[in-house]
């Protein structure tokens, strides 16, 4: 093969690969993703929280209804994050509520890392106290629907990564 070629080749190749990455990295794969999962996550939580609390537990129900506010908050600021990435400008919201506080410390990532550790908190507790069987079948759906879209897309990303550093 002609060395010219050959070299032609491997920069179209890396070329494809950065636009691949910068797509992984976008907004709106971010909050497709991962964020909108996230939420689905705790809104089922909060609806679960006021199932499970409904006849007995007065402070579990108002517990579940704050998560669901919270769960709606972070789905506005992500559909933002989505159409503002979408239209090429830039968001005045970060991913979360969480990371929006975080933002006023100067540490956003860090408050969105919190914010992860929670909703894997969410997703564990939900398993493992067996609220996952409150769930009504269309909520499942949307359960299987977020751990599908944030699973898959988590091991594309990995995959990629690694075929890449090969």
């Amino acid at each position: 093969m002609n060395p010219d070629t050959e070299e032609q080749t491997r920069y179209q190749c890396e070329r494809e690969a950065d636009r691949i990455q910068r797509f992984f990295r976008r907004p709106f794969f971010l909050s497709l993703t991962i964020g909108i999962p996230f939420c689905i996550y705790k809104v089922l939580f909060g609806i679960t929280a006021v199932r499970a609390g409904i006849t007995t537990h007065p402070i579990l129900v108002t517990f579940g209804w704050c998560v669901i506010m919270w769960a709606g908050l972070d789905f506005f600021m992500n559909v933002n994050r989505e159409i503002a990435d979408l239209s090429h400008k830039k968001s005045r919201f970060e991913y979360c509520s969480i990371a929006q506080l975080g933002k006023a410390f100067h540490a956003p990532l860090v408050f969105l890392a919190i914010d992860t550790l929670l909703t894997f908190s969410i997703i564990c507790f939900v398993l493992w106290s067996g609220w996952i069987t409150l769930l009504s079948p269309v909520e499942s759906y949307l359960w299987y629907m977020a751990t599908t879209l944030n699973l898959i897309s988590l091991s594309l990303v990995s995959l990629y990564n690694e075929i890449r550093n090969t």
